[in-house]
């Protein structure tokens, strides 16, 4: 393989110019930041080998059919092309999936979603490939889909075992408890896309022990490689999997798919094979959010305290099972929110249609519920005339509370703090009535039917989520911390995904041992595992196995100074690139310490473990939670039924700032993120048929979209089980962000405005 096989690390970029700042709690610029800004960064799309060769899929037309036959002979015929898959050339497990094996390489019999893979072509140039896989024939005899959720319960099971993918009915306290004011609700909530900056793009190298190696931009490359050894029917050890940097990833990007027929097809030829999806095939290609519908009923008694909360929640899956029992167990666990409930009963429910898949987007689940139960607070406050953030003070929980599945949080839960954050934060003005604030109305002075019509709406919601994995997941990170004269090194196949991890380990290594210059390796799968990429688990696991392998590495350095001096180990400190003893007497640049060394050491991180909800949906089944509250303000023309959000201001507990640039560009990022999954995200779906899967018509908020976010507070109170004492920062601005809009709009409208995205219809006021 020749140019440009950089990975998702930094070891192959120079190192930064300065060594200034450095350590924990200062903003250190990440090291990749230049290259990408100026678009010399590799990504897997620019991959290169000698005697390429190029990929194509076949993807079906129908939602749901039964492939009767497939001739690929008139593609085979082709010159130029040089081998074509299908399910038939797939020689190990028929199917795949993270936990359930659900989904195959290439449709078998049945297609089960619209845009399913049911063959592949490599050729000699992309153009070829296409021609080929478009001379395949294949008859399909097509099915009736079934894409309505309540309505999978009763039809034809799309898999053998049924279309009810997970039920978790939750009871919590007096089913029969009830309160003196009760608000009914039902919400629907859409189908978001990740749409990642870059497309999916992959290489497949065949290697001489007749194994492959695939380089992709994967977020769990030892679970990819689990997966595509059982299907290629290979031992692990001959599939590796080579992370190249990552285009973008929101909690997505965990999907085994065009990885396998790349890997068939370089095994088949020998040669390298090279795919690099157009924006049309990423759409149908990936995962999406759950759409889902909610339903809700909440009591409180006459003062507005809550008293038990009532929900039935229905997720659809989509044609395989994916994160679905994950983002379900999240849904149901954060039903009633951030918030004292008594008594509560919750059913959950996920179940397999024929619609597009749904798997990890960050917040999942909990961004659904969030919309609703925050929805429900209005219409509460509303009932009983109170201000919606003082019933919401009434209500939230603080540090010991029980969560409804019986769980006591021990960390850090200053809700109440944080909601007062926002509300006290000072209001944006008004627009004047000047020719330039004409473009500040929503739409513009085009879009704006009469600037009478515009009304002004505030609105607050808090949410939560989750970190790291839930239900008895073993989470585990291992890390090498290695140092030669000056230079340190740290291997650990932690995906950096934009999350700022590669940052992070240099932070944590500055710190421990006082070096300038750290590298970070890329990553594959010759590294131990460390997992995915997601609820803040590198922050937490991989960095806390960074850690613990550079204090031992910095053991071993400190041992030989205090056996000199006559003193323990723990009475040397190492700062500002200095060995110090505790009186003084030593005191020595630690790069002459090292000069000529070479020290290094393993640790891995598991944090306590969790457990599985029971049949009642009672359990301690997370590890740690994040809160967050925002504060929307829109302007909505009340005829045109158009939304401009003016500002948006977050209060979030953090932990603690390990790096305060990143932590707000993050923060950022994810209330643009449900900026967008409020407005105007909804990848449209009918009778199973993707209608856009395009960045046309797939309406993702631009800059000129995002109103001012105003990071009101950081709040820095350490969750005591977790290295460092961080928080997960980027899923819960997603979750919370829609909810807060959705009330500004009702505050600004009067209208009850239950789906996401908000609809013009929803927001428009008649009379």
């Amino acid at each position: 393989m020749t140019s440009q096989t950089a990975g998702a690390g930094d070891s192959a970029l120079p190192p930064p110019a300065t060594a200034a700042p450095r350590g924990l709690g200062r903003s250190l610029l990440p090291t990749d930041g230049l290259a990408k800004a100026q678009g010399t960064f590799p990504y897997a799309a620019d991959l290169w080998a000698e005697g390429l060769l190029w990929a194509a899929v076949l993807r079906a037309p129908h939602p749901h059919a039964r492939i009767t036959a497939i001739d690929t002979s008139q593609a085979a015929a082709m010159p130029g092309v040089h081998a074509i898959v299908t399910h038939e050339d797939v020689p190990g497990s028929a199917t795949h999936g993270r936990k359930i094996a659900d989904r195959p390489a290439f449709a078998r019999d049945l297609v089960r979603h619209y845009g399913e893979a049911v063959a592949a072509v490599a050729a000699d140039h992309p153009d070829t490939a296409r021609m080929a896989m478009a001379a395949i024939v294949v008859e399909y005899e097509v099915l009736e889909p079934v894409t309505d959720p309540e309505q999978a319960f009763e039809a034809e099971p799309i898999h053998p075992d049924g279309n009810l993918l997970r039920h978790i009915p939750l009871r919590f306290g007096d089913p029969e408890a009830a309160g003196e004011v009760v608000v009914e609700g039902l919400y629907r909530i859409g189908r978001q896309d990740p749409s990642p900056v870059g497309a999916e793009a992959g290489l497949a190298v065949p290697r001489q022990d007749g194994g492959v190696e695939i380089h992709t931009s994967c977020t769990d490359p030892h679970s990819d490689r689990d997966q595509a050894a059982a299907c290629l029917g290979l031992p692990a050890e001959q599939v590796k999997f080579v992370v190249t940097a990552v285009p973008g990833a929101t909690g997505d990007r965990e999907d085994l798919s065009f990885q396998l027929p790349l890997a068939l097809l370089a095994i088949r030829t020998a040669r390298p094979v090279k795919l690099a999806a157009a924006r049309d095939e990423s759409f149908l290609g990936h995962s999406h959010r759950h759409p889902t519908m909610l339903r809700y009923r909440h009591h409180a008694d006459g003062e507005g305290r809550l008293v038990k909360v009532e929900a039935q929640i229905l997720q659809d899956g989509g044609a395989y099972a994916d994160a679905s029992a994950d983002a379900l167990a999240a849904a149901v666990s954060f039903a009633v929110g951030p918030y004292v409930v008594p008594h509560a009963v919750v059913d959950g429910w996920a179940v397999r249609t024929n619609n597009p898949p749904s798997g990890h987007v960050r917040g999942e689940g909990a961004m659904q519920v969030c919309a609703a139960y925050e929805g429900q607070m209005d219409k509460l406050a509303a009932r009983l005339g109170l201000d919606p953030v003082e019933l919401r003070r009434r209500n939230v929980m603080s540090t010991g509370d029980l969560l409804p599945t019986g769980q006591s949080v021990t960390c850090p839960a200053p809700v109440a703090q944080l909601l007062d954050a926002v509300r006290d934060y000072p209001l944006p003005p008004l627009p004047n009535e000047s020719p330039a604030d004409q473009w500040l109305l929503p739409g513009g002075p085009a879009g704006a039917g009469d600037p009478g019509a515009v009304r002004r709406g505030v609105g607050h919601a808090v949410g939560m989520v989750h970190m790291l994995g839930a239900e008895g997941t073993d989470e585990v990170s291992t890390a090498t911390v290695k140092v030669e004269g000056p230079v340190a090194t740290v291997l650990c196949a932690a995906v950096e995904t934009g999350q700022g991890f590669t940052t992070l380990a240099r932070q944590i290594v500055q710190d421990v041992l006082g070096v300038d210059e750290v590298r970070v390796a890329s990553v594959d799968t010759d590294q131990p595992p460390a997992g995915p990429g997601a609820r803040g688990r590198h922050t937490w696991v991989s960095g806390g196995a960074v850690e613990r392998a550079a204090k031992m590495v910095r053991t071993q350095l400190l041992q030989p100074l205090a056996a000199k001096f006559g003193m323990s180990t723990e009475l040397l400190s190492i700062s500002e690139g200095k060995i110090t003893s505790y009186d003084g007497v030593l005191s020595t640049p630690v790069a002459e310490v090292l000069e000529g060394k070479e020290l290094w050491a393993t640790a891995q991180c598991r944090p306590h473990p969790t457990e599985p909800l029971d049949d009642s949906g009672q359990g301690d089944a997370f590890v740690s939670l994040a809160f967050a509250a925002v504060r929307a303000v829109v302007d909505v023309d009340v005829e045109l039924g158009t939304v401009r959000v003016v500002e948006l201001a977050v209060a979030q507990d953090v932990g603690r700032l390990l790096n305060p640039a990143i932590v707000r560009s993050r923060i950022e990022a994810g209330m643009t993120q449900g900026l967008g999954a409020a407005l105007t995200e909804h990848l449209r779906v009918a009778k199973g048929v993707v209608r856009h899967p395009d960045l046309t018509s797939y309406a993702m908020p631009t800059s000129l979209d995002v109103p001012d976010i105003k990071i009101v507070k950081l709040l820095e109170e350490r969750d005591v089980v977790a290295p460092f004492g961080a928080k997960s920062v980027s899923a819960v601005p997603v979750v919370v962000t829609p909810a807060a809009i959705a009330s500004a709009v009702r505050a600004a409208t009067g209208r009850p405005v239950n789906r996401l995205p908000i609809r013009p219809a929803a927001a428009v006021v008649t009379g």
